[in-house]
């Protein structure tokens, strides 16, 4: 393996032995990467460039900045400074580049290609505040449906992971610095840096979950465009101790800047010593992927006769026409498995992974969804049956709400029991009793189910309103 660049001989590097232990770790999914701009490559009018140096540029025309007054070559932060000093409003900084990103068009770079090939990353931290990260994972692993969880910090609104790492029911990208929109809720500034970074190390505003993970797993900081003291502060605030304390977890350090700083190099070799340096960030998830690719084994790749088995959580919102699936939270595994079946099937289905169990704007999306669905799947279960009171039950009246307005004949629920529940007698509405319930024992798909829902789709497609 060779780097870009020649390391300084007491700085730690990565033999062959460092990176097995890299890969082993990996594949026991203890390892995070974090995502910086030395990656984001993009394709522009001008040929190759990086993305935040194109965008700089963008801005700078949207704002009306004279560059020339501005070091050379000048960064965001450049610009918003001019700009400031020029008695700019800060406010529209955040709503040109908001319309910059918004117009442009651009296909996640190789090495964001890469990395969400890696699948046993599930958690993704970027100090990005762009879309490519979550766009390469969409597209690599779920053939461009919006199934990636994308959460976007911010010092005023804290948003945590949705649960504790191993119950994830799908890959997270986590903007630690927030994301593009409208609003000044991302860091686009050296002071807007200044304030997500003392937020961070708030003890009020800390996303705990999201760090615990950084203090407990090995951490790939790959292109951070981090100066010397960020660097170093950036590592503490994820460590959550002093770097020269014992700790089990090491880090990586992958860009293009920091071997050639040699107070950062002299720093990392006395303080932190389980750190190592690799030249070159886009070189960095190259080598990670061809060593990763080269040791997958044949027997790993899944044959397409064993799709039905493999489980993809739905997309964040729901597809046009889709089956909702209604269920109580310990149902999940039946419910994984019933979708999985369905889509090798052909037949597009949705349900809810976040449960968030309350708030106006999560019932809207529910009501909008079940309002707007092909067909509604109840699951009745010994679970159902126990829960007197959940909001699956309000599910279900939603669902029976919008059947108020159909044909006696029309076919929209279709129950679904996944064990023993006797569903004559169990908990369910009238309505639910008075069609026919498909026994389908741990979500197992039968062939006759997928035929009848099969067929009811073609028959909707066709414009009929019950049954063929």
């Amino acid at each position: 393996m060779t780097n870009v660049h020649a390391l300084p001989s007491n700085v730690p590097r990565l033999d062959d032995d460092a990176w097995d232990d890299l890969l082993n770790f990996i594949e026991e999914r203890r390892v995070i990467p974090i995502v910086g701009p030395e990656l984001l490559m993009v394709e522009t009018e001008t040929g190759t460039r990086p993305l935040y140096d194109w965008m700089a540029d963008k801005l700078a025309a949207r704002l009306g900045v004279d560059t020339a007054q501005l070091p050379q070559p000048y960064t965001l932060n450049d610009v918003v400074c001019w700009f400031l000093s020029a008695r700019g409003r800060r406010e529209d900084t955040y709503t040109r580049m908001r319309s910059i990103l918004r117009e442009a068009s651009f296909a996640p770079p190789k090495a964001l290609r890469q990395l969400a090939e890696i699948t046993d990353f599930d958690l993704f931290v970027t100090t990005t505040f762009d879309s490519l990260l979550e766009n390469a994972i969409n597209a690599g692993r779920f053939a461009g449906a919006q199934s990636t969880e994308v959460i976007g910090y911010t010092p005023n609104r804290v948003a945590d992971l949705p649960s504790e790492r191993e119950q994830l029911q799908r890959p997270v990208v986590y903007h630690l610095l927030g994301r593009c929109s409208a609003s000044p809720t991302y860091v686009i500034s050296d002071e807007d840096m200044l304030e997500f970074v003392c937020a961070l190390q708030s003890e009020h505003l800390t996303p705990e979950k999201l760090f615990y993970e950084l203090e407990h797993n090995h951490l790939l900081i790959i292109g951070s465009n981090f100066s010397n003291w960020l660097a170093k502060l950036f590592l503490r605030m994820a460590k959550r101790r002093r770097l020269s304390d014992p700790r089990d977890v090491g880090e990586v350090l992958a860009d293009d800047h920091s071997d050639g700083d040699e107070r950062l190099m002299a720093f990392l070799q006395q303080v932190s010593v389980r750190t190592r340096v690799y030249s070159g960030a886009v070189q960095f998830v190259d080598e990670l992927h061809r060593r990763w690719t080269a040791r997958r084994r044949p027997g790993e790749v899944i044959p397409m006769s064993a799709a039905p088995q493999r489980i993809l959580p739905p997309e964040r919102e729901m597809p046009d026409n889709a089956v909702f699936i209604s269920y109580a939270r310990e149902d999940l595994a039946a419910v994984q498995k019933l979708k999985a079946h369905l889509d090798a099937a052909g037949i597009t289905t949705w349900f809810d992974v976040d449960r968030l169990e309350g708030g106006d704007d999560y019932d809207r999306k529910i009501q909008k969804n079940i309002a707007r669905c092909s067909y509604f799947i109840p699951i009745v279960s010994s679970t159902t049956e126990r829960r007197l009171e959940a909001y699956f039950r309000r599910e279900w009246s939603y669902a029976l709400d919008r059947t108020r307005n159909m044909a006696d004949d029309a076919i929209f629920i279709l129950p679904v029991c996944i064990d023993a529940t006797d569903p004559r007698g169990a908990r369910v509405p009238d309505k639910f009793k008075a069609v026919h319930v498909s026994s389908l024992a741990g979500g197992e798909a039968t062939p006759e189910f997928v035929q009848r829902l099969k067929e009811l789709l073609s028959s909707r497609d066709r414009g009929a309103g019950s049954a063929p």
